[in-house]
């Protein structure tokens, strides 16, 4: 096996043992076999800049520049495990960073649609998905509170950076029996890993769990 792949394999059992232990949280103690296999099969080097190839299996976030980070692959995890992708959902994705949230969820979706406001980053991504051959992902520069109404509604929607609430249009444009996860909060001290979902009737109900510590959404 080769030694990235090793280190694939170690990261993972990582994971599932913080999982373990954060399960009081999000109540989930261990990876479902869609979401492993996801994130076996994606590589994560792909993603990080060429300064911390090294370090793409160490279960930590790595600087993306532009003030923005690769997330810690067990926050990516939790947060997959959580949104709870089926294979005919379409998902909208706020904060594409590097692209590697997108393609584990490219893996498990049918068709994702991610939204970075900065735009070399928006290009970047979209051209590292490009070449890994994902064509399921749609890349777009734009302000991620206002969601994408062109292509709403979504049955799930990740938010992969902080603010002191959900934006209303993502609450808007999520389905009706969809599902959202994101962190709330004004600092990294007080922001929690939030599922939101949306009954057939509308109405929306919010769970708080695991404290994060994310990135600022950031606005045009």
């Amino acid at each position: 096996m080769e030694s990235t792949a090793v280190e694939r394999m170690a990261l993972l059992d990582e994971i599932e043992n913080e999982l373990a232990e954060t399960a009081r949280w999000t109540g989930r103690t261990s990876l479902s076999p869609r979401v492993r296999a996801a994130l076996a099969e994606t590589p994560r080097e792909a993603f990080v800049d060429a300064g911390s190839a090294a370090a793409a299996y160490e279960n930590r976030p790595l600087s993306i520049g532009y003030g923005q980070t690769i997330s810690q692959p067990f926050i990516v995890a939790i947060m997959t495990e959580l949104l709870d992708v089926g294979p005919e959902d379409r998902v909208l994705e706020i904060g594409t960073g590097s692209g590697y949230q997108a393609a584990v969820l490219a893996r498990l979706a049918e068709h994702v649609f991610s939204i970075e406001v900065i735009p070399e980053l928006a290009e970047s991504a979209a051209a590292k998905l490009a070449r890994l051959g994902i064509t399921n992902v749609t890349v777009d520069c734009r302000d991620g509170s206002e969601g994408w109404p062109e292509h709403a509604p979504f049955d799930r929607i990740i938010v992969t950076a902080a603010g002191a609430g959900i934006p209303p249009a993502l609450m808007e444009q999520l389905a009706e029996g969809g599902r959202m996860v994101a962190p709330v909060g004004s600092t990294p001290t007080t922001q929690t890993l939030n599922v939101i979902t949306k009954d057939e009737g509308g109405k929306i109900e919010v769970t708080e769990g695991l404290p994060v510590a994310f990135v600022p959404l950031v606005k045009r």
